[in-house]
């Protein structure tokens, strides 16, 4: 392969990657096996989903590791430490061996800091191959790790004729990831060349149409997994529908394919009629081979003319009329204090680590995802517990399904807002206020604690946490710069571990208590430490606790949205102007 074909063959590398690497939204399909192995209580088991998530905490080392190691070596280094971590944990479940809780404990953060490092190869992959459209390149590659619990459990179907065992997850996370990671190794290792990844804005336009080509693929392989998940109870039709899905996830090859054959019939026919091509115009090559610097620079500028002498927009002042003067200044001064205090002004300004822990937006930032995609993450680290509590261990495969399928959704959403650019005008950090909203309203449903409460509740909860966690990457690259994102990105997730902690805490202990309350009807005590809670009480107020944490999370999302409205809006000013100018020369 040659040129523009062999960038679009690394999507489908990353696709790849992401699809089989998302093994931590499987920890639910065998929690309980590894519960009932170990013989520990609830909250000994919430320690062990935490060190899977505590394993982000050192996502920092794979950005080091970029600096003195190719790609390939980190993304095998991932792979063999993934092998080894799930690997060791299905001996002791299959009571092979036997490890120590520390042991198994370090085990499971080795396997959150392997996704970690799955995770930052196709970030920088996409970020250095679609400098112009990576925020649809990186929402496309993501939204795909949100169908690997979905995947895992066809695969797990079509063994059922050999296997009933939960502990097949494990096998399966131990040795997939590095088949898939062989799989993608030559296309990643015949990355093109940068002169062939910077383009002039009409193919970068072409590029977008071909995006939205393969999101349309990816959005039927989710409808697929989706409503034929259910009825993959049998493992000759289970077998089927996996190798449906096998097909879906190899159909985004023609995209390349069809690139490269283009630009073989470019070499070879046309080139034959020996036709003069008139010579670029100075000023059209100026904007083909500086297109990208100009994107590279801060997307925002703000002229001196619009800035007043208190520092805040002319056009943006509002008038709030109070009868009392002291409502009025009371007013000024918490909108001030809130909004308008050292609110970012420039997209795309580089941010060190010690300039971004210092900026308000970022902690805004923060709280707005600690107070709601990692709930939905931890929502989903309990549903084994949660389906087993309500006797509903028979429909637990169907409800990771659910919870796959539409965290998928959520995450192809994310790229709405790239695809609606200059006739929606709405500010990223907007739209992920918008997609947060579905999260206390399916936690405070799932307080009914009904089947159908669950269904629709795990459906909300997976839309919201999916667009969150695909959406941030580009807010991230926006708001602290893009060159900066392996370290200021992994800073932001730490709020994952600690979310995980605390809010996996308050269910363990919600659920041994309730557990232990109710005397022999409600509990059984095995190896004499575990505790099993059957009834409504066992997540009722988690969820209730869970559902206020987030509207604390939506509060943020608003607030940070009205910080950076301002400057979304004078970088899409930029950008609308630099095109008309880029197709007036054209």
């Amino acid at each position: 392969m040659a040129g523009q074909s062999r960038k679009w063959m690394i999507v489908v590398a990353t696709v790849w990657i992401q699809a089989f690497t998302g093994t931590n939204f499987d920890f639910s399909a065998y929690s309980s096996a590894l519960k009932a192995a170990m013989g520990i209580s609830q909250v000994q088991l919430n320690y062990l989903a935490t060190a899977s998530d505590l394993g982000k905490l050192f996502g920092w080392s794979s950005g080091l590791a970029l600096l003195y190691l190719p790609l390939p070596a980190v993304l095998f280094i991932a792979a063999v430490a993934g092998l080894v971590s799930y690997s060791l944990q299905w001996l002791v479940v299959t009571s092979y061996i036997s490890l120590p809780y520390i042991a198994v404990f370090l085990l499971c953060l080795l396997a959150g800091c392997s996704i970690c490092w799955f995770n930052t190869v196709c970030f920088v992959l996409c970020i250095r191959n679609f400098p112009i459209n990576r925020s649809i390149a990186l929402s496309l590659s993501i939204s795909f790790n949100g169908v690997s619990a979905a995947l895992y459990t066809l695969i797990v179907s079509s063994l059922s004729s050999i296997t009933t065992s939960s502990a097949i997850y494990l096998l399966l996370n131990a040795v997939v990831p590095l088949i898939v990671s062989v799989a993608a190794l030559p296309p990643i290792l015949r990355q093109p060349p940068e002169n062939l990844i910077q383009l002039p804005f009409n193919n970068a336009s072409r590029d977008t149409q071909r995006f939205l080509i393969l999101h349309i693929l990816a959005f039927l392989t989710g409808l697929y997994l989706l409503f034929l998940n259910s009825v993959s109870t049998d493992s000759s039709i289970a077998s089927v529908i996996l190798a449906g899905a096998i097909f879906l996830l190899i159909l985004p090859l023609a995209v390349p394919g069809l690139i490269f054959a283009h630009e073989w019939a470019q070499r070879t026919i046309y080139s034959s009629f020996h036709l003069d091509v008139p010579d670029t115009p100075p000023l059209q090559s100026f904007i083909i081979n500086n297109n990208n610097d100009e994107l590279n620079r801060p997307l925002i500028a703000v002229s001196s003319e619009r800035i007043e002498g208190n520092g805040h927009s002319a056009q943006e002042k509002t008038v709030f009329f109070r009868p009392k003067a002291w409502l009025t200044e009371c007013w000024s001064w918490c909108f001030n204090m809130v909004i308008e205090k050292k609110k970012l002004v420039v997209l795309g300004e580089e941010h060190s680590a010690r300039n971004l822990i210092a900026r308000p937006d970022f902690w805004f930032y923060y709280i707005a995802y600690f107070c709601g995609a990692t709930v939905g993450l931890v929502y989903s680290n309990n549903l084994g517990q949660i389906a087993e509590s309500l006797n509903l261990d028979s429909d637990l495969t169907m409800i990771l399904a659910v919870y796959s399928a539409c965290s998928f959704f959520g995450r192809l959403l994310s790229a709405v807002p790239d695809f609606l650019r200059g006739k929606v005008k709405v500010a990223r950090t907007g739209w992920m206020a918008l997609a947060l909203l579905p999260m206390p309203v399916g936690l405070f449903l799932l307080a009914k604690l009904s089947k159908e409460a669950l269904y629709a509740g795990t459906a909300l909860i997976g839309v919201s946490s999916g667009f969150i966690f695909a959406a941030a990457v580009s807010v991230t690259s926006e708001l602290f710069g893009a060159n900066s994102i392996g370290v200021n990105h992994n800073i932001l997730i730490t709020n994952i571990p600690l979310g995980s902690l605390l809010y996996g805490q308050i269910a363990a202990l919600v659920y041994d208590s309730n557990g232990t309350s109710y005397g022999l009807r409600r509990i059984a005590l095995l190896h004499d430490s575990m505790i099993v809670c059957m009834g409504t009480d066992c997540y009722a107020m988690t969820f209730l606790i869970w559902g206020s944490v987030a509207c604390i999370g939506l509060l943020c999302s608003i607030i940070l949205f009205l910080r950076t409205r301002s400057a979304y809006a004078e970088a899409e000013r930029r950008r609308e102007a630099f095109l008309d100018f880029a197709i007036f020369e054209d």
